[in-house]
């Protein structure tokens, strides 16, 4: 097919690869459409109709038949494992099973020095990984004792196993199949059966679809279109990679660091525009139906995978990372970072670097992935620094009308997180190790200044000063979380926890 795709890349200036890309995202959304008049008593049809898209997707179309016969190779060897394996490892053998394949393909495009322009087989199998790993932990929850899971894992498990059909079309679920967004077996499964719309029906319809679905998702279709014309338009010149060019370092250094910040948002605009391409098609099919609004419109929450004014507009670094890839941080904060911590004990920092560790390598092997991770510990660590010994100071007293010190502490808060989002994003476009180091001596390690100077002035006193003073102002910090919240928030009993042990102080 690529006979239909090469003119429209070259008049473009894209690869081919990409507009395939789109070409599969954009298709998705009248396919989505025909998904959600199947019946639910005709679930083996919407399964089969899973499969047959996606099969078209990777074949006919992107090209990649070998690259489909390795995504069906991990799925019925994951289909196997889970039915066959009845002891505590079966989880560890999936992951091991799945993540090693990807790691081996992942090293294959690092030989081969494919770039991103080239769409192959890891980006769907980082995909796939998230969703078969996370339905073999499923399984295991479902022959578990209910008492012994906690909500998240009592609404999730598997305690009937599906018929390879099911497991197929839950595998290979076509809007999400090529980039996003990955969903668990039981949400897939309340989409077949229609239960994810808990009994209400449409007024204009015999069935229990809500209203109000495709105003939202030809909206986030829209979106998708049009941070994808930003980015295909002012990409050229607009980038991490401008950086390390000859030309950068003949301009002023507040010049640099401007078209360095402005580049950082083109870069991301690829990302907002496939995510919520993806979302706008799996909302069409059904999937992210969150309920009814307070005047009474049907909200379709639950297949984002970004948020992009709390990204670009924070208050703070942890509400950036919480909106950004959140289908991830939730599959790192359930199947990992919960799992990796003995029963009984609460998550430490053992938990908390094997789940960064997985993060690094489920992205890839490029030096540029670690540099971005190892520093994002440091600078999770400075803002739960910040919000426990510096916010609860600025904070107006219950029931008070913010004050302008608290705005401009957010205000603060808003301009040194992008700042520091595009300094440590730089080495994960980047990627290798030579590129990434230039990049940030360029911009005269101005990171790594921020960074480093807040993590001192805690370390050397300022918190025992801070927390003095916030005792005389008779103020109480808030009690944080673990400095990888954002990808790993607490289970909801821990934060009922916190919240009672946090009212007993405020009364002391």
């Amino acid at each position: 097919m690529d006979a239909l795709f090469v003119p429209l890349a070259s008049a473009i200036g894209a690869s081919v690869d990409q507009i395939k890309l789109i070409s599969c995202l954009l298709i998705a959304c009248p396919l989505g459409s025909l998904f959600i008049r199947i019946p639910a008593s005709q679930p083996n049809l919407k399964h089969l109709f899973n499969l047959l898209v996606s099969v078209f997707f990777f074949i006919p179309v992107l090209d990649l038949s070998r690259g489909f016969v390795q995504l069906l190779g991990s799925v019925l060897g994951t289909y196997y494992i889970a039915a066959n394996v009845k002891g505590p490892n079966m989880p560890w053998m999936v992951f091991a099973f799945v993540m090693g394949h990807l790691t081996v393909n992942h090293i294959i495009r690092a030989f081969y020095n494919l770039s991103y322009e080239t769409f192959e087989v890891t980006g769907p199998q980082m995909v796939l990984t998230m969703k078969l790993t996370t339905f073999a932990w499923n399984v295991w929850d479902g022959r578990t004792a209910p008492e012994n899971l906690d909500k998240w894992q009592l609404q999730k498990r598997v305690t009937k196993y599906p018929t390879l059909l099911e497991f197929l079309g839950y595998s290979f679920y076509f809007p999400g199949v090529l980039v996003g967004p990955y969903l668990d077996y039981a949400s897939y499964m309340s989409l077949i059966d229609e239960s994810l719309f808990e009994g209400k029906r449409s007024p204009s319809s015999t069935r229990s679809i809500p209203d109000g679905r495709k105003r939202v998702a030809y909206r986030k279709m829209l979106t998708g279109l049009v941070f994808l014309g930003i980015f295909v338009v002012l990409s050229p010149s607009f980038h991490y990679g401008i950086v390390i060019t000859p030309w950068f370092m003949t301009q002023g250094f507040l010049y640099r660091m401007a078209y360095f910040q402005f580049s950082g948002f083109i870069e991301r605009s690829k990302y907002y525009a496939i995510w919520t391409l993806t979302e706008g098609a799996s909302i069409l099919t059904g999937l992210g139906f969150t309920g009814y609004g307070p005047s009474g419109e049907s909200t379709w929450e639950g297949a984002a995978n970004v948020k992009i004014l709390e990204i670009e507009l924070p208050s703070n670094f942890k509400v950036l990372l919480d909106s950004w890839n959140i289908n991830t941080n939730i599959w790192l904060r359930e199947c990992i970072y919960k799992r990796v911590t003995p029963k009984g004990k609460k998550p430490g920092f053992r938990s908390s670097m094997l789940t960064f560790a997985t993060s690094a390598f489920w992205h890839g092997i490029a030096t540029g992935y670690y540099l971005t991770f190892f520093f994002g510990g440091f600078i999770t660590t400075a803002g739960r620094l910040c919000r426990a010994n510096l916010r609860p100071l600025v904070l107006p007293p219950p029931g008070a009308p913010t004050t302008i010190t608290k705005r401009i502490y957010d205000l603060i808060g808003t301009f040194a997180s992008i700042l520091i989002l595009n300094y440590v994003a730089a080495p994960f476009m980047l990627l290798n190790f030579s590129d990434s180091i230039e990049a940030w001596r360029r911009l005269h390690w101005y990171g790594f200044w921020m960074i480093g100077s807040t993590l001192a002035f805690f370390w050397l006193g300022g918190s025992s000063f801070l927390k003095a003073l916030q005792k005389k102002e008779g103020k109480v910090a808030e009690k944080m979380m673990t400095p990888e919240s954002h990808v790993m928030p607490p289970p909801l009993d821990d934060v009922a926890e916190e919240l009672k042990e946090l009212q007993q102080r405020m009364k002391e």
